[in-house]
């Protein structure tokens, strides 16, 4: 007996092959923009090339499971109209669904350098901002029209394959149809299972390579999208809690063994910051996608930062200061609450259930307290954090200010921010009163909007920048090299402003970055943060205050949380702490460390950094590793010897009794 491929499975191949070959295209092109310039071992590219194929099938397989289904619910699906038209439907939608996920994909791999995943469903909280900053980043109306043009296209395609086999149908023998239907059902299980071992391709595959950027190149973002969704934050454990409280007490100072975080602290005046008859006043700037690895005073070849560069050398610095979360949200959260950032699908700014809190920037007693950025305070629900919890707080946003030119979706420039922002310190000044202020910058973010002109400052052209100087610089762009040094102008001009203002030597000045820029792999900073994608983490922390303190640079750990504690006890102002930070230049504070959080290998994890070590620990899984960051190979030493073992165990102590504490007050740190 002859056998013969039933018509309708040759056409489920058909279809099967045409998206595969499709993705296929769409993950060279992805090669082509983010992957090719890098030096990477040929077996490792293979092997991630062969990761993304079987990704891809295995996507492709999937997708056509309902085409799959209708061979056996229909057995006129060549002759039916209805049939044509949900065929028809169904391939549109589903070519626009997976067309869509791939524009995004990309454009959340350029600005992130990690591939969509459910974490990206953050920018959907403020659809407004997310779609302008879309609109000026990219060449929307050429993309459309292409994207009109793919998808008619596409509908002629599917409507030919229709046609052309529905024209080529043939009744097919009931025991050839048995058989190479159970064929098939091997088949694309095969393709989904895709391996020859116990279990089935996974996504955490993907993480095989030492390089990041290959790994992420393994991955398929609609795959690696559906299976993020089952990371998401739980809620605290009490008893998990009250197991850590005497860790986290003796790091933080408290006696006893019970969960109690609150620690009095209270100053007698003295003159050592001058301070006997005014309180000095408290700026915080954050400084948006600004990380030590972009500063020339750490060694960037492009010489970008020459006014951050003098600050550092002329203020207090901290060279190991890491923020906790690589977002915005979660630095501004952070930073605010005392409280690290660990939410794993939305910014914890974006949850209604641990908005209350008592935070430090409340206890600026007797000062007029401000909060000012370049557009809307809505944007991550960050008005709530502020709002929520500051008495008396003045919010400036895009609509307060005398003068005002819209840059781009993050409202005024920096260079108007601050302008603005002086005239409003001046008149608190002049009112002899103490101010606290967080100004918030925006121009260093995408889309690096910078003026073709503003006082001294012009941005470079392609041609004024050595292209080999840019490369080992880690800058994707001169737009993005620009957009740094405007915001490295504008804080000089802003303090020129200051010191005609008056207000000047009565100030501390306070400069955090939020997060590091994305940056292509650099070697003159750091090799194993770059490796393990610390560098992300590692940020200015600049006090900045001439007339009141003496510069030096600090080189033990600290982090986000510890920025607010450490100003208040600088400036001698009395609080009551309910949060996880402390005063980093108390001297007596040696055993610090940098707590950080962030994917590794496709899961959220928690790590600390501790002089040279790096310990961390995935939230799920609970695997750990405990990494010399100081050893060029980055391998997991907590088995090594029986003293890394113990060592582990006092990391692993320390990590999970700041983790936990986090979780515990989220909810319980309530005013």
């Amino acid at each position: 007996m002859r056998y013969k491929i039933p018509n309708y499975l040759k056409f489920l191949y058909v279809n099967i092959l045409s998206l595969f070959l499709f993705v296929t295209v769409l993950r060279v092109a992805f090669y082509s923009f983010f992957i090719n310039k890098l030096v990477i071992e040929t077996n490792d590219l293979l092997q991630a090339i062969s990761f993304g194929v079987r990704f891809d099938l295995k996507m492709a397989i999937l997708a056509f499971v309902p085409v799959a289904l209708g061979y056996f619910l229909s057995k006129k699906f060549f002759t039916k109209k209805l049939a044509k038209i949900s065929y028809l439907v169904y391939s549109t939608l589903l070519y626009l669904v997976i067309v869509s996920f791939y524009l995004f994909d990309f454009g959340h791999y350029s600005y992130l350098n990690l591939r969509v995943n459910a974490s990206a469903l953050r920018f959907l909280e403020n659809v407004k901002i997310s779609t302008q900053v879309f609109i000026e980043s990219y060449p929307i109306y050429k993309g459309g029209f292409l994207l009109l043009v793919l998808f008619f296209v596409i509908i002629k395609y599917h409507n030919w394959l229709y046609t052309k086999f529905s024209k080529t149908n043939f009744v097919s023998e009931k025991k050839n149809k048995i058989i190479f239907s159970i064929a098939t059902l091997f088949v694309l299980a095969f393709g989904v299972f895709s391996s020859f071992q116990h279990y089935p391709l996974r996504w955490s595959q993907a993480f095989f390579s030492s390089s990041k950027e290959l790994n992420q190149f393994s991955l398929n973002p609609v795959l690696y999208f559906v299976d993020s969704f089952k990371f998401r934050n739980e809620n605290y454990n009490i008893d998990t809690a009250k197991k850590y409280a005497p860790i986290i007490n003796n790091y933080l100072g408290i006696k006893g063994d019970t969960i109690n975080f609150e620690r009095k602290r209270s100053f007698k005046i003295n003159d050592s910051l001058n301070i006997s008859k005014n309180k000095p006043n408290v700026v915080f700037v954050m400084m948006e996608s600004v990380g030590n690895a972009s500063l020339s005073y750490y060694g960037n070849p492009i010489k970008s930062t020459p006014v951050l560069d003098s600050l550092m050398r002329e203020s207090i610095s901290f060279t190991n200061h890491y923020v906790h979360k690589a977002t915005t949200a979660g630095s501004v959260f952070g930073s605010i609450t005392g409280l690290p950032d660990i939410d794993n699908v939305k910014s914890a700014s974006r949850n209604p259930m641990i908005i209350n809190q008592r935070i430090l920037f409340n206890q600026f007693d007797d000062y007029e307290k401000l909060y000012l950025l370049g557009g809307s305070a809505n944007w991550a629900n960050i008005r709530a954090v502020f709002q929520a919890n500051i008495q008396g707080l003045t919010v400036y946003e895009e609509g307060s200010y005398q003068e005002e030119n819209r840059a781009d979706v993050w409202g005024i420039d920096d260079y108007d921010l601050f302008k603005e922002a002086d005239k409003i310190f001046k008149k608190t000044h002049d009112s002899k009163k103490p101010f606290v202020a967080y100004l918030q910058t925006a121009t260093n973010h995408m889309p690096f909007t910078v003026p073709d002109k503003k006082g001294s400052y012009e941005p470079l052209n392609e041609q004024d920048v050595d292209k080999g100087i840019l490369k080992k610089s880690g800058f994707k762009s001169v737009a993005q090299l620009n957009a740094l040094r405007y915001l490295d102008f504008n804080i000089n001009e802003f303090l020129k402003r200051a010191k005609k203002s008056g207000y000047y030597d009565n100030t501390i000045f306070v400069f955090f970055g939020d997060h590091q820029t994305a940056m292509n792999p650099i070697t003159h900073f750091r090799p194993s943060h770059t490796k393990l994608g610390l560098l992300m983490h590692n940020v200015p922390f600049i006090i900045h205050a001439p007339k009141l303190v003496k510069p030096q640079e600090i080189t033990k750990n600290a982090h986000l949380v510890d920025v607010v504690p450490t100003v208040m006890s600088l400036i001698k102002q009395d609080y009551t702490n309910y949060t996880l930070g402390q005063n980093v230049l108390d001297s007596l504070k040696t055993n610090t460390f940098s707590f950080v959080y962030r994917n590794i290998k496709g899961e959220p994890a928690s790590g600390i950094i501790k002089d040279s070590l790096y310990y961390y620990k995935t939230v799920y899984n609970n695997k750990y590793e405990l990494i010399n960051l100081n050893n060029n190979s980055l391998k997991d030493i907590s088995n090594e010897n029986p003293e890394n073992k113990e060592l582990t165990k006092e990391m692993d102590d320390l990590l999970s009794s700041f983790y936990h504490s986090t979780k515990y007050l989220y909810f319980n740190n309530k005013k």
